[in-house]
């Protein structure tokens, strides 16, 4: 392309190809990622608007897209610059060497968002439904109102609790490893199932008694 070029250009114009031409296809590398990274925000807030994804998932799914677009783009800018593939290749094992150091670090973190995600798309339950978390089918678990879902909690009203008011925060990716029984919003809570669940609780709270000596 460049000798094409040189033989359309007059001889004055030569020595600014190595310049201007790098300069056109980094500039349009650029523009086409700033382009592309808008077409995919509009499909994906088209698509939380379709299957009712919430707006807080919109940030990091946008962050990761954003960054990911920009990285391609950053490498092949460099490699218009004359950088060589084995740096780049070298650079690109390296910065996904940390990541995954990164990701293995915050996996805790990463599973509970994930999980969010599932419980947003899924719908296994809803705010204001009664919710109980099973260990086994004899040794209940936490039992309360869902009040709020956010990306690392489900936060329940505990319906087991002496006084009224007090709030359960339990990580989402626990409730993927327990049973869940749901009662939907607008079915009451069985009483009788609200007391085996507090006398369950009292039960467990007691501290064992010491052995005394007659």
């Amino acid at each position: 392309m460049l000798e094409r070029l040189k033989i359309l250009l007059p001889p004055w114009m030569h020595d600014w190809l190595d310049v201007i031409v790098p300069g056109v296809q980094i500039a349009l590398i650029v523009l086409a990622a700033l382009l592309l990274q808008h077409l995919l925000r509009r499909l994906i807030l088209r698509a939380s608007d379709h299957y009712q994804f919430p707006h807080e998932l919109l940030t990091p799914i946008n962050g990761v897209v954003r960054w990911l677009i920009l990285g391609g783009a950053g490498l092949l800018a460099l490699e218009r610059l004359g950088v060589s593939a084995a740096v780049l290749w070298t650079a690109f094992t390296g910065f996904a060497t940390v990541g995954a150091v990164a990701f293995f670090a915050a996996w805790s973190v990463l599973s509970n968002l994930f999980c969010a995600f599932l419980i947003f798309t899924v719908g296994p339950f809803r705010v204001g439904d009664h919710i109980e978390l099973l260990d086994t089918a004899e040794k209940p678990g936490a039992l309360g109102r869902v009040v709020d879902i956010n990306l690392l909690y489900t936060t329940l009203e505990d319906a087991t609790a002496p006084e009224p008011g007090a709030l359960l925060q339990i990580p989402n990716a626990l409730i993927f490893q327990r049973v869940l029984r749901r009662w939907p919003a607008g079915v009451a809570l069985p009483q009788a199932r609200l007391r085996q669940a507090a006398s369950t609780t009292g039960e467990s709270s007691t501290p064992p008694k010491t052995a005394g000596f007659p």
